[in-house]
């Protein structure tokens, strides 16, 4: 399995917002494309999407950076200051920290995006090759940023990533006003217990979801019979 994976559940600190040391080479094959497959396909949204947006700005590559765990932010401030500082922003783009965001919704049923980053350990920085190799003046800065391994590629040498992968990383790091989804930590099926409300201190079975609402539906025996409730997703827990 490769370094990295996609972990929306890692230790690297979740951000929310109301809605508003040398290693070891590897292909970059290995280390993006293993991850993405996990993400779901992007199909027709990601070509319209790198229609609107290029994927690459014209004549640069994106190359992937091995961090130090929970400094990618940290990493990413620093490069973008230094690359303005030296001039060198005609040969190096944007560096980015892909993040997974969904909106769930508060107890009041306020909407809030819960931000986690994809790929921790790892930011993505386009640049231009200079006579097919990153440019001396860009790659020291890189290499003397606080918090900053290596490369990921073969033999040693920095390997572009693919259109491929690409067009996924991109896709997968949404802006936070691009998530239309409103996600509830409940599936159907999934056994749970009312917590609170009339029907608090009884058990049942997830039979619906509705996202939107923030309203879960509840199949739970009451007085012996089987009852369907309809109840404020905060007001029930998984059960253990």
């Amino acid at each position: 399995m490769s370094e990295i994976e996609q972990n929306t559940e890692s230790t690297t600190p979740e951000v929310t917002t109301e809605a508003t040391p040398q290693v070891a080479s590897e292909s970059t094959s290995e280390v993006v494309t293993e991850v993405a497959d996990a993400v779901s396909t992007a199909g027709s949204s990601t070509q319209e999407a790198a229609e609107e947006d290029p994927r690459t700005q014209e004549g640069m590559n994106w190359f992937v950076l091995r961090v130090a765990s929970n400094k990618e932010d940290f990493v990413r401030n620093a490069l973008e200051k230094k690359v303005q500082i030296e001039g060198v922003q005609h040969l190096v783009g944007r560096i980015m920290v892909p993040t997974e965001k969904t909106k769930t919704l508060s107890k009041n049923n306020k909407v809030k995006i819960t931000e986690t980053k994809l790929y921790p350990g790892y930011i993505f920085v386009e640049m231009k090759l200079v006579d097919a190799r990153i440019s001396q003046d860009v790659f020291f800065i890189i290499k003397e940023t606080t918090g900053v391994g290596d490369f990921v590629g073969t033999a040693g040498k920095p390997t572009p990533m693919s259109d491929e992968e690409v067009d996924k990383m991109l896709y997968d790091s949404q802006a936070p006003e691009e998530v239309t989804e409103v996600k509830l930590e409940f599936a159907k099926g999934d056994h749970v217990n009312i917590k609170d409300g009339p029907f608090m201190g009884y058990e049942g079975t997830v039979d619906e979801i509705f996202p939107e609402k923030g309203v879960v539906s509840v199949l739970a025996t009451v007085f012996g019979r089987q009852t369907q409730i309809d109840i404020e997703y905060w007001m029930i827990e998984k059960a253990e």
